[in-house]
């Protein structure tokens, strides 16, 4: 697999990744590849929407609770009739299946990384 094009600190500081705690889970049937609809508190920024096609790996069950990074300075994206406000990050294995990127530790909601 090759490395993407090099980018510059300044590019990569416009990134912004912050921990958040999921605090619902659900089926997203109108997606075209099988998803669920998460709703994750990052604290102060509020809670906030995404369609992450994680359930490969997890139950919805699982995921309550359960903390995550992502990127959330991305302008909204429409997916079917569903408006994804951030992107949960993580990792693709065999098959495509998604292992989500968490703290190891418990963190606050919101907290910046970096």
């Amino acid at each position: 697999m090759e490395r993407k094009p090099e980018i510059s600190w300044s590019d990569f500081e416009k990134i912004d990744m912050r921990s958040g705690t999921v605090v619902s889970v659900s089926d997203f049937p109108k997606a075209m590849n099988p998803s669920y609809i998460l709703e994750v508190d990052f604290g102060e920024l509020g809670i906030l929407k995404s369609a992450a096609q994680i359930t490969k790996r997890y139950s919805k069950e699982e995921l309550i609770g359960k903390q995550i990074i992502a990127v959330v300075n991305f302008p909204r994206k429409q997916i079917a009739n569903f408006f994804s406000e951030c992107l949960v990050l993580g990792v693709y294995g065999e098959n495509r299946a998604v292992t989500i990127l968490s703290p190891s530790l418990e963190v606050g909601n919101g907290f910046q990384v970096g």
